[in-house]
């Protein structure tokens, strides 16, 4: 619970500071996040249980990515992360799940996501910014990847890369577990500092 707290203290922290950098009220970012202000609000309390989509909404109306609204200050050059260090940002009811491990520093970050797809589970998401570009290179198992309403068979040691500026979802397929990484290259956002760029997810 203590880690659930901190977590949720450095959300509500980064929200706010991104908020201001931006020049934008409560109001406008709710506005424009299709966030209520209710659930900003809490946030910026450190309170409430933010989803991945509401993060990733955030996120990409305030020019910055996902784990630049989650992490705390860098710690030194190298930094090595476990998949048990991270929590998942998305869970489906047959198991599957994605963790942001982390984004690279630099104006055009990449963020590395760990996914597992259990068979017949998918995860649907919404058209990013233009710029931005996904990459999935599948581990074990099969998937289907489907955007913009055309769907692609991606087997273990395949990669398959696509602009993210469409609609498109990860579906498990197969009958066997399926484990990719994924990457989002991120634009360089408007003025964004590090590692801050235009988002997406």
């Amino acid at each position: 619970m203590a880690e659930t707290a901190a977590a949720l203290r450095t959300v509500a922290h980064n929200v706010r500071a991104a908020r201001t950098r931006a020049g934008l009220s409560l109001e406008e970012l709710s506005r424009r996040a299709q966030v209520s202000k209710g659930a900003l609000v809490a946030l910026e309390k450190a309170q409430g249980n933010p989803n991945l989509a509401t993060l990733v909404r955030l996120a990409d109306t305030l020019g910055i990515s996902v784990s630049a609204l989650m992490q705390g200050p860098s710690e030194g050059r190298v930094r090595v992360v476990t998949a048990e260090a991270v929590a998942p940002l998305w869970t489906g009811e047959r198991g599957s799940e994605a963790r942001l491990m982390l984004t690279t520093s630099g104006p055009a970050p990449v963020e590395v996501w760990r996914w597992r797809l259990e068979p017949g589970e998918e995860y649907p998401s919404q058209p990013h910014h233009a710029g931005v570009v996904e990459t999935v290179s599948v581990i074990s198992g099969r998937m289907t990847l489907v955007v913009d309403g055309t769907e692609h068979t991606v087997e273990a040691g395949q990669t398959a890369t696509f602009d993210g500026d469409a609609s498109h979802t990860y579906r498990g397929s197969g009958t066997e577990t399926c484990t990719l990484i994924m990457t989002v290259h991120l634009p360089p956002g408007p003025g964004a500092g590090p590692p801050e760029a235009a988002r997406r997810a």
